[in-house]
């Protein structure tokens, strides 16, 4: 599977919106340089990020959690109204547990801190356009830890974290085959769609397909949540 359009094919079309403008200049420096990128639209906050998106029908939207008028957390549901709908990656130096689970429950793809190196930047970006999860590895080490850290497997309905005595990990790890398990190990470790499919030589769309499964099997509502079951499951021992 391709992970961004091949030569001949339109390019992603890219939405930029964070209110610092150094930022959004190295980022837009970063994505032009790249092959089958363009940069088709920039937005100093969220409102107008929205309107900007509107105009522009982005392939995928880069949206800084901290901006004026309308945050980028807020922003994500509007964009999503959208038709055809962007790809919401946020953008941010904030990788704080909340912030992350707020973003991903409310429909963002994937979530990237500022400090990323360009090609993990442009890399995010292709497979975000693909459909593709994105979560840094960073951010899902960090919120690992600090959730280990505090003896909890992820927020509960009401969105605080629940403890870990509330789930036994090997009983909701029953239900999944072999592959499944192997997939989930992977989530642990902060893996990205592509890299899973490249460490167990599969496809992209197969990968989706195992994560979706162990994402219903396993009763989590994100992949941060199932790398932390799969940390408690000594999974990655």
């Amino acid at each position: 599977m391709t992970e961004y359009p091949a030569p001949g094919h339109r390019p992603v079309r890219v939405l930029l919106a964070d209110d610092e403008e150094l930022i959004r200049h190295g980022v837009r420096l970063i994505l032009r340089h790249a092959d089958g990128i363009e940069v088709v639209g920039e937005a100093a906050n969220g409102a107008e990020a929205v309107r900007v998106a509107g105009e522009t029908r982005p392939d995928v939207a880069l949206i800084d959690i901290r901006m004026p008028v309308l945050d980028g957390l807020a922003t994500i549901e509007p964009l999503l109204a959208l038709r055809p709908a962007p790809q919401v990656v946020m953008l941010t130096t904030f990788g704080d547990e909340q912030n992350v689970t707020r973003a991903l429950r409310s429909g963002a793809t994937g979530f990237l801190l500022k400090d990323e190196g360009p090609q993990e930047l442009i890399s995010a970006v292709r497979a975000a356009a693909n459909g593709d999860a994105v979560l840094s590895p960073k951010v899902t080490r960090g919120v690992i830890a600090r959730m280990l850290d505090g003896d909890t497997v992820g927020p509960g309905p009401d969105g605080a974290s629940a403890p870990a005595s509330a789930a036994v990990p090997e009983q909701r790890l029953a239900t999944l085959t072999g592959r499944e398990r192997d997939v989930l190990a992977l989530l642990g470790r902060g893996l990205a769609n592509a890299e899973i499919g490249r460490h167990l030589g599969i496809g992209v769309g197969t990968v989706k397909t195992h994560v979706s499964a162990v994402l219903v099997k396993t009763g989590t509502d994100s992949r941060v949540q199932a790398a932390v079951l799969a940390h408690r499951a000594g999974l990655l021992a």
